[in-house]
Protein backbone atom coordinates (compact mmCIF):
# COMPACT_ATOMS: atom_id res chain seq x y z
CA UNK A 1 0.00 0.00 0.00
CA UNK A 2 1.47 3.37 -0.91
CA UNK A 3 1.53 6.34 1.44
CA UNK A 4 -1.37 8.05 -0.36
CA UNK A 5 -3.68 5.02 0.12
CA UNK A 6 -2.53 4.59 3.71
CA UNK A 7 -3.27 8.23 4.47
CA UNK A 8 -6.69 8.01 2.80
CA UNK A 9 -7.53 4.89 4.86
CA UNK A 10 -6.47 6.62 8.08
CA UNK A 11 -8.60 9.69 7.29
CA UNK A 12 -11.60 7.51 6.44
CA UNK A 13 -11.20 5.50 9.66
CA UNK A 14 -10.94 8.68 11.73
CA UNK A 15 -14.06 10.08 10.05
CA UNK A 16 -16.03 6.91 10.90
CA UNK A 17 -14.92 7.08 14.55
CA UNK A 18 -15.71 10.80 14.81
CA UNK A 19 -19.16 10.33 13.25
CA UNK A 20 -20.33 8.01 16.00
CA UNK A 21 -21.20 5.28 13.49
CA UNK A 22 -20.76 1.87 15.04
CA UNK A 23 -20.92 -1.53 13.49
CA UNK A 24 -23.45 -3.95 14.96
CA UNK A 25 -22.26 -7.05 16.75
CA UNK A 26 -23.10 -10.52 15.53
CA UNK A 27 -26.02 -12.07 17.42
CA UNK A 28 -25.02 -14.44 20.22
CA UNK A 29 -26.28 -18.03 20.20
CA UNK A 30 -26.34 -19.93 23.48
CA UNK A 31 -27.76 -23.45 23.79
CA UNK A 32 -29.24 -23.16 20.29
CA UNK A 33 -31.10 -19.89 20.93
CA UNK A 34 -30.00 -16.71 19.13
CA UNK A 35 -30.73 -13.43 20.92
CA UNK A 36 -31.78 -10.25 19.11
CA UNK A 37 -31.95 -6.97 21.08
CA UNK A 38 -34.22 -4.23 19.66
CA UNK A 39 -34.82 -0.75 21.01
CA UNK A 40 -37.96 1.06 19.93
CA UNK A 41 -37.73 4.82 19.57
CA UNK A 42 -40.27 7.33 18.22
CA UNK A 43 -40.97 6.00 14.73
CA UNK A 44 -38.16 3.45 14.35
CA UNK A 45 -36.37 0.43 15.79
CA UNK A 46 -32.64 0.08 16.37
CA UNK A 47 -30.96 -3.33 16.57
CA UNK A 48 -27.86 -4.01 18.66
CA UNK A 49 -26.90 -6.94 16.47
CA UNK A 50 -26.65 -7.20 12.72
CA UNK A 51 -29.70 -8.88 11.22
CA UNK A 52 -27.84 -9.93 8.06
CA UNK A 53 -26.98 -13.58 7.51
CA UNK A 54 -29.39 -15.04 10.08
CA UNK A 55 -30.41 -18.69 9.81
CA UNK A 56 -33.70 -20.41 10.59
CA UNK A 57 -33.92 -21.55 14.20
CA UNK A 58 -34.83 -20.55 17.74
CA UNK A 59 -34.65 -16.84 18.60
CA UNK A 60 -35.21 -14.75 21.67
CA UNK A 61 -36.26 -11.19 20.92
CA UNK A 62 -35.68 -8.63 23.66
CA UNK A 63 -37.51 -5.39 22.82
CA UNK A 64 -37.01 -2.27 24.93
CA UNK A 65 -39.38 0.72 24.86
CA UNK A 66 -37.15 3.82 24.63
CA UNK A 67 -40.03 6.25 23.99
CA UNK A 68 -42.11 8.30 26.41
CA UNK A 69 -45.35 6.53 25.47
CA UNK A 70 -46.97 3.12 25.11
CA UNK A 71 -45.69 1.24 22.06
CA UNK A 72 -46.32 -2.15 20.53
CA UNK A 73 -44.37 -4.98 18.96
CA UNK A 74 -45.66 -7.18 16.17
CA UNK A 75 -43.48 -10.05 14.99
CA UNK A 76 -44.68 -12.10 12.02
CA UNK A 77 -43.55 -14.91 9.73
CA UNK A 78 -42.04 -13.22 6.68
CA UNK A 79 -44.19 -15.10 4.15
CA UNK A 80 -47.39 -16.30 5.83
CA UNK A 81 -47.60 -13.20 8.05
CA UNK A 82 -48.70 -15.46 10.92
CA UNK A 83 -48.10 -13.69 14.22
CA UNK A 84 -45.18 -15.03 16.20
CA UNK A 85 -45.64 -12.37 18.90
CA UNK A 86 -47.66 -9.22 19.48
CA UNK A 87 -47.87 -7.12 22.59
CA UNK A 88 -48.03 -3.59 23.94
CA UNK A 89 -44.91 -2.39 25.79
CA UNK A 90 -45.20 0.26 28.50
CA UNK A 91 -42.75 3.17 28.87
CA UNK A 92 -39.37 1.93 30.07
CA UNK A 93 -40.39 -1.73 29.94
CA UNK A 94 -38.70 -4.59 28.12
CA UNK A 95 -40.57 -7.43 26.38
CA UNK A 96 -38.98 -10.86 25.86
CA UNK A 97 -40.26 -13.62 23.62
CA UNK A 98 -38.81 -16.86 22.26
CA UNK A 99 -39.97 -17.96 18.80
CA UNK A 100 -39.04 -20.32 15.99
CA UNK A 101 -37.99 -18.54 12.80
CA UNK A 102 -38.36 -20.64 9.64
CA UNK A 103 -36.78 -20.27 6.21
CA UNK A 104 -39.55 -17.70 5.58
CA UNK A 105 -37.68 -15.14 7.68
CA UNK A 106 -39.57 -12.63 9.79
CA UNK A 107 -40.83 -9.09 9.88
CA UNK A 108 -41.60 -6.71 12.71
CA UNK A 109 -43.13 -3.29 13.35
CA UNK A 110 -45.03 -1.18 15.86
CA UNK A 111 -48.67 -0.40 15.03
CA UNK A 112 -49.08 2.12 17.88
CA UNK A 113 -45.92 4.19 17.37
CA UNK A 114 -46.05 3.83 13.60
CA UNK A 115 -42.88 2.29 12.23
CA UNK A 116 -42.27 0.71 8.85
CA UNK A 117 -42.21 -3.07 8.49
CA UNK A 118 -38.68 -4.35 9.00
CA UNK A 119 -38.36 -7.36 6.70
CA UNK A 120 -35.58 -9.83 7.60
CA UNK A 121 -34.69 -12.79 5.41
CA UNK A 122 -32.71 -15.80 6.54
CA UNK A 123 -29.93 -17.73 4.82
CA UNK A 124 -30.38 -21.38 4.03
Amino acid sequence: MNIKNLLASAVFGAAILASGISFADLPKTVDGVTTIHLQEYNGYFAAEETLAGLKAGEYEFIVENKTNKLVGFWLQDGVTQEFLARTPIEVGETFRTRVTVTDNGFRYKCPINPTPWYEVGVSK
